[in-house]
């Protein structure tokens, strides 16, 4: 299962991100998407699970959860629309 965490603290690591999420399951993946000049975090990231029962688990657990001072938004990934 793909997830998608927004609202994610400019202080928080792919590392910190991957110990909350591995609470719930195994956690194949984890990318905090950054800017390409400055390097800096866009708050935004995905976390892949294989499980997707254990992905749902996280994702009712932690979506409003208080991680690093913010509260983060926790949803299941949604495929990009398709460009024209």
């Amino acid at each position: 299962m793909n997830i998608f965490v927004s609202n994610v603290s400019f202080k928080m690591r792919e590392n910190h991100l991957r110990e909350v999420f591995e609470k719930f399951g195994e956690v194949s993946s984890v990318k905090i998407i950054k800017d390409k000049e400055t390097g800096r975090s866009k708050g935004f990231g995905f976390i892949e699970m294989p499980d997707d029962n254990e992905g749902r688990a996280a994702i009712n657990a932690l979506n409003g959860s208080e991680q690093f001072e913010r509260n983060i938004v926790v949803n299941e990934a949604r495929p990009r629309e398709e460009r024209a």
